[in-house]
């Protein structure tokens, strides 16, 4: 059994040691191995060893700094309390371990061998009576050990990851360090019940007392605010059995360090405003822990070697089951409406408890309802209370409130916009234009102080949990965040102001649009005289995959702008941007997108008197039409694009219809028509010298032939196509007509020069400039219908998997047609 620790520990060894005798000594050599059985816990130890004499009081101070380091390390590391009681008690002077309190019994040596028990006189003459007194047994008065937590909720669930995220921090540390931890994150996250969650877990390794204060960092309307630290160290100071508090912040801290440098003490610091406000208040020894909880990132306590952990929302399965809570059965009966509200809910748990509770006030309610009314506007903000209050608002009330005045204005600016990504291009888009700039001016990119004033805004707003890093320069609202910010923009933002950014957004969209057009679809016509001039430079891309991820991560926000410019009246923008977004429609094909699109795009063309803007939208808006199915009202489009163009002699345009109307002809299995329609485009296109287009009527051709059986027609159109399309360096027209042309050759019975073709078009599709999930499913399924023809039936089953999965995402008649295959 290990020998319990004496007590007053530190004490008894510097008693012990100061009364050495020289290094040559016994007990000098027992206490050198002492301390390498210490190192081995805290190398830092074994820099103390040896010491030099007892010659100074410098030297003094060097051997009590040793006791107390292996007096600390005793508490915490079992192997060096064994070694230190035990040579402690070897050589301890009498006068610093004192009387042994187990005993009231004494001994008196009388000389010799002789030995009296118990207490006893010696004198010559007795008068009087003789009476003996025995000390009385010691009584233990220690303080109860503080336990101030809040209790954990019983509606804790998940969170296991950022539990074991959270114990690796904590072991991270140096043993000789102290121990501070920070867990931040959004308003409602559950930054406290985490934390309280884990403190219980470890409860047993803070033997001397929990302690807790909410320094109300994020105080609402009517409370106190930040409470000051020495109001906390006061609290903590009683709670710990101090006899006196002194009156300076300052003594407090000292007097806090001082009581519980050897103290296994928890201390949570909850919802803290500042690190300044923090600093007083942290322990000093590595005996305990330190945990501070804050909607901010307190990135100042790192220079503290603070630890940080950010809560994320929960994840799914975890977010369903606080739902579940309330709302019983009704949650497995209705998993889509269940994730409609987890979504809405931003997965916070405080808003997830609040609607779980709303489900329980009323059992007969279902899911969807609820899905339904926190679906409508700002909904979630409104709806989800406690006691009448809008807790979720009133949170980040308070923390817009406590934000710097640029910060704040950003704040409101994003909100006005219809995306939620953004990006510093245009954060710095939306500044405030310099004194004395005309209203409507935007703030140039390259001016040095205006990028610092958005640098330190950002800062704040990403410190603060209200914007989200999600990458190299972009951000991102939280769910809840974002309507807060819109509603706080319609509030504080004048109509100029409110109408100044939209307009700056819709620039920014365009001017990013018109940057990946140039990447991504060179031939593209440029714009006609009278195109509108932008506030904002065109954006720069470093090529086709960073031009296609912009147009695909910021498809919201485009369509937004789209939108916003029809209900502004902005029509030139209005059709010119959705012109520019031509290349997102080629490659990713949203049906839905790409016919809203051009609708909005049409109607303000028109409204416009634009003929040209007009032709565009309908050629373009009917293969978004063709691509979702509805042939009659693509061939109705079509006609109205070939009439316009006749009308005003605009060959090119002609000829995109009539090749239009020739596709859907192909679609519908009427070959013969079909031919005609595309052998007029060419023509029409090779009279003009358009030989791209040319090219596009050859590969038609082709898929025409291709359907009629004739093979060998279909590779001479192809061969043609390819080649042309290649001289131009047009890659991704290219790659398409390379698909087709393996397809071809597999069907003649080149089944390994076709493959190779379809392989090597694969690869062009999965990257780099003619990347396209649709033309990747298309080529995959070819391969499989490749690979089965040679009877390679698990390869052609991998395939056509592969094609299902991105069909799946693409188009519902696709992946049928595939899922079909794949059941034969």
């Amino acid at each position: 059994m290990p020998s319990p620790l004496p007590r007053d520990l530190e004490s008894l060894l510097s008693a012990a040691i100061a009364r050495l005798v020289p290094p040559d000594s016994p007990g000098w050599q027992e206490l050198a191995r002492v301390v390498d059985i210490a190192a081995r816990a805290d190398p830092s130890l074994a820099r103390r060893w040896p010491p030099a004499p007892m010659d100074s009081p410098r030297d003094g101070h060097e051997l009590l700094g040793l006791a107390a380091e292996l007096a600390g390390l005793a508490l915490r590391d079992a192997d060096t309390g064994q070694a230190v009681a035990d040579w402690a008690r070897r050589h301890a002077p009498p006068e610093a371990a004192g009387p042994a309190p187990s005993s009231p019994v004494t001994q008196n040596v009388v000389g010799g061998g002789s030995v009296i028990q118990g207490p006893s006189v010696q004198a010559r003459d007795i008068h009087g009576g003789v009476h003996f007194h025995l000390p009385a047994a010691p009584t233990e008065s220690r303080r109860p050990a503080p336990c101030q937590l809040p209790p954990v909720t019983p509606r804790f669930v998940g969170r296991e990851g950022d539990l074991r995220a959270l114990d690796a921090l904590r072991g991270e540390r140096p043993p000789h360090a102290a121990q501070l931890l920070v867990v931040s994150g959004l308003a409602g996250i559950g930054k406290t019940s985490f934390v309280c969650r884990w403190l219980q877990e470890h409860a047993a390794e803070f033997p001397d007392g929990q302690l807790y204060a909410d320094l109300g960092g994020h105080a609402a309307d009517g409370e106190a605010g930040p409470v000051p630290p020495g109001t906390v160290l006061e609290g903590f100071l009683i709670a710990l059995g101090a006899p006196a508090v002194p009156e300076s912040t300052a003594q407090r801290s000292a007097l806090w360090r001082s009581l519980t440098s050897r103290l296994r003490l928890a201390v949570l610091l909850d919802n803290a405003f500042s690190a300044a406000q923090t600093r007083p208040l942290l322990l000093g020894s590595p005996t305990g822990v330190t945990l501070v909880t804050s909607r901010n990132r307190l990135t100042g306590l790192r220079v503290e070697g603070a630890s940080v952990h950010c809560l994320e929302g929960l994840a799914p399965e975890p977010a369903a089951a606080l739902l579940a809570l309330g709302g019983g059965t009704r949650i497995a009966r209705e998993p889509a409406a269940t994730d409609q509200v987890v979504r809405l809910c931003g997965r916070l748990p405080l808003a997830l408890c609040l609607a779980s509770a709303q489900l329980a006030a009323r059992p007969h309610r279902s899911v969807a309802d609820l899905a339904h009314s926190l679906s409508q506007g700002r909904a979630p903000l409104d709806t989800l209370r406690v006691d009448g209050e809008a807790v979720m608002r009133t949170a980040l009330d308070t923390s817009y409130a406590l934000l710097p005045r640029e910060a704040a204005a950003l704040y409101r600016r994003l909100g006005l916009l219809p995306t939620d990504r953004y990006d510093l291009h245009l954060v710095t888009a939306l500044a405030r234009p310099p004194e004395g700039a005309p209203e409507a001016a935007v703030v140039d990119v390259e001016v040095a102080d205006v990028a610092v004033v958005v640098d330190v805004a950002v800062d704040a707003l990403v410190e603060a949990h209200l914007l989200e890093e999600t990458g190299p320069g972009t951000f991102r609202f939280h769910d809840l965040v974002r309507p807060h910010a819109e509603r706080v923009g319609k509030i504080e933002e004048t109509p100029a102001d409110q109408e100044r950014a939209l307009r700056s957004f819709v620039d920014w969209c365009l001017a990013g649009a018109a940057g990946a057009e140039r990447i991504l679809t060179p031939s593209h016509r440029p714009p006609e005289p009278g195109a509108p001039e932008l506030a904002v430079s065109v954006r720069p891309f470093d090529g086709p995959e960073a031009a296609l991820g912009w147009l695909d991560s910021h498809r919201g926000g485009l369509m937004g702008a789209l939108r916003e410019c029809s209900r502004a009246g902005w029509d030139t923008r209005c059709w010119y941007l959705a012109d520019r977004i031509w290349p997102l429609f080629l490659r990713f094909r949203p049906s839905a997108l790409w016919i809203e699109a051009h609708r909005l795009g049409l109607d303000a063309a028109r409204r416009a008197g634009s003929r040209a803007g007009e032709g565009r939208m309908l050629t373009s808006g009917a293969i978004g039409l063709r691509d979702a199915g509805r042939y009659t009202e693509s061939a109705d489009w079509y006609r109205q694009a070939r009439e316009l163009a006749v009308g005003d002699g605009d060959v090119r345009q002609q000829a995109q219809a009539v090749n239009g109307l020739g596709h859907l002809c192909l679609l519908t299995g009427e070959l013969a028509l079909a031919r005609a329609h595309f052998e007029h485009a060419l023509r029409l296109r090779e009279s003009i010298g358009y030989r791209r287009g040319a090219a596009l009527s050859r590969r038609r051709l082709g898929e025409t032939a291709l359907a009629e059986g004739d093979l060998e027609a279909a590779s001479r159109y192809l061969r043609r196509a390819h080649a042309d399309l290649t001289a131009l360096e047009e890659t991704y027209e290219a790659a398409r007509v390379l698909a087709l042309l393996g397809h071809v050759r597999d069907r003649a019975g080149d089944h390994t020069g076709g493959m190779a073709d379809l392989e090597e078009s694969l690869g062009r599709f999965r990257s780099g400039s003619a990347r396209s999930q649709h033309w990747e499913a298309r080529c995959l399924e070819w391969l499989g219908q490749a690979a089965e023809t040679q009877g390679q039936r698990a390869q052609a089953v991998r395939y056509n998997e592969a094609a299902l999965e991105l069909f799946r995402q693409l188009n519902p008649a696709d992946a049928e047609r595939v899922a079909a295959r794949l059941r034969q």
